[in-house]
């Protein structure tokens, strides 16, 4: 065991008999075969990844694993022992704990009740006790290396934090395997290495982890060995250290992607389309001015909380500005509310796209027109339905959004799919300039090219586009310009040519003088 009662990291790839296997794995829903003798061994003190597009499998590996759903078909074992969960809660009791990418948290209780929620320590055996908690988990906290306290709301933390909460959570359950879907989605660098260094201390001879990201860089960094999943079927597991990148995703999608291209289309230095000075708000945004081009990707980078998403609500009118200027096309504007940003041109697509950018049990054509009613609305108020599906038509052709129908409703709908929806529904707006908020969050790599393809178009039809991503790959692909934010201000402006991911990021950690 080490120091902080963790067990120590053994040497990964052991040949004996695995930690977890699984072999033949099938399940069917109504008209789709999501899983089709899928195979995986976890060996070991060893970190797994699974990998493969949305739909490839992976999700329903999961629920299987987890005792959320049942196999029709497949034999499961974990130390040698056969592994047949009746539920999520029994298979935490045998050895198996889930961290979703959705979190599942509380955030109106602590820390501590979120941690041990069901299974709180109890005086004489019926009433509960808040001390006995608290001190359970100060004593779990500190052997993880979790810099919480047992008081913290959840509320109240910021993502990275909570997703430490979720992997307390996890590990109270003493687990043999942990599952970690997404786990870094939501984080920056500093924190995916904080992240990475939580995994690499609970790795032993007696335990193991199965890593599920879209981020394929990532891979290389925490991972022993790729097991890669495409249409519900096995299709190889390769060893990360003798594998690349390129031949993994190539495996997922069964076509070649170019992930090393820099940014294809031309920019029209002389039009600033946007033009922002002095940007400020009372909390986040501290003497913002930039300007945004025709035909330009402006990417911005930083940390967490550097204030890059604060910018792009203040610009929209979404967070109240304390001061600062905006001029579209050279005309000042005043922005008040989303709505009125819309109107001059402006078009912003939140990081969350399910709970701000779409109505999920709406149709695809209802979405799409969503920004634009009063376009089609005739004079006596009634809406043109046939207007509006001739509109969600031509865009789902033109964006290649893959579904059945325009009729169909929004939440059946992919990842990938849905973040076009809601650029169809700010290009029938017709807005100049679009505001992309981490526009591949969530969404697998071959989505992932599509909307890279999309913005590059966009970019080449002369729109003006301000990308925020917390994937400096993505931001060095993507962006002629990369705008680097540290507290609240811009601490420099990159070209491409000049960018690195080492120069983003000593940016990124020096803040700028501050206002006198």
């Amino acid at each position: 065991m080490a120091s902080d009662g963790l067990p120590d990291t053994g040497s990964t790839g052991s040949a004996g008999t695995p930690l977890l296997r699984v072999s033949g794995a099938s399940r069917s829903f109504p008209g789709v075969r999501a899983l089709d003798d899928v195979h995986l061994d976890l060996r070991h003190g060893e970190v797994h990844a699974v990998v493969g597009e949305n739909g490839a499998g992976k999700s329903t590996l999961m629920k299987l694993l987890s005792g959320i759903d049942r196999p029709d078909s497949g034999e499961f074992v974990l130390d040698g022992t056969p592994y047949t969960p009746s539920n999520p809660r029994h298979a935490q009791e045998l050895g198996i704990s889930i961290i979703h990418q959705e979190l599942n948290l509380m955030p109106d209780l602590t820390v501590a009740q979120n941690i041990y929620i069901g299974r709180e320590p109890k005086v004489a055996g019926v009433f509960l006790s808040d001390r006995a908690l608290n001190r359970q988990t100060a004593e779990l906290l500190g052997r993880l290396g979790l810099p919480l306290e047992p008081t913290d709301l959840v509320g109240d933390l910021t993502v990275a934090r909570q997703q430490m909460v979720e992997i307390a959570k996890a590990l109270s359950f003493n687990a043999r395997v942990l599952i970690m879907d997404e786990p870094t989605a939501a984080l920056n660098e500093v924190e995916v290495q904080t992240l990475f260094g939580l995994i690499r201390r609970f790795v032993s001879p007696a335990t193991g982890v199965i890593y599920i990201s879209h981020r394929m860089h990532e891979l290389t960094q925490i991972t022993d060995r790729v097991t890669i999943l495409r249409d519900g079927r096995y299709i190889d597991t390769l060893e990360t250290a003798s594998s690349t990148v390129a031949h993994i995703i190539s495996l997922m999608v069964g076509r070649d992607i170019k992930g090393e291209q820099r940014p294809r289309s031309t920019v029209d230095a002389a039009v600033p389309v946007l033009s922002v000075t002095g940007l400020r708000t009372k909390a986040h945004v501290r003497d913002v001015s930039f300007e945004a081009r025709r035909g330009e990707i402006l990417g911005f980078a930083g940390l967490m909380g550097a204030g890059r998403t604060e910018v792009a609500r203040a610009l929209v009118g979404a967070d109240k500005r304390d001061g600062g200027t905006i001029r579209v096309h050279g005309r000042e504007v005043s922005i008040a509310n989303p709505a009125e940003a819309a109107k001059v041109g402006i078009g912003y697509l939140s990081e969350d796209r399910k709970r701000y950018g779409l109505l999920l049990g709406r149709t695809v054509r209802d979405n799409i027109a969503l920004a634009s009613m009063p376009a089609f609305t005739n004079g006596a108020g009634f809406v043109l339905d046939k207007m509006i599906g001739k509109a969600a038509t031509d865009y789902v052709a033109r964006l290649r959004i893959r579904t059945p129908t325009v009729t169909q409703q929004m939440q059946n709908l992919s990842g990938g799919n849905q973040q076009k929806a809601v650029v169809a529904k700010w290009l029938v707006r017709n807005c100049d300039i679009l505001i992309f908020d981490e526009p591949t969050r969530g969404i697998d790599v071959g989505a992932k090219d599509e909307i890279y393809a999309l913005l590059d178009d966009l970019a080449a039809e002369g729109k003006a586009i301000i990308m925020i991503s917390s994937e400096l790959p993505e931001i060095l692909r993507m962006s002629h310009r990369i705008a680097v934010m540290c507290q609240g201000r811009i601490t420099a402006i990159l070209d491409n040519a000049d960018a690195t991911q080492e120069k983003i990021m000593h940016h990124a950690t020096h803040s700028a003088p501050k206002e006198p």
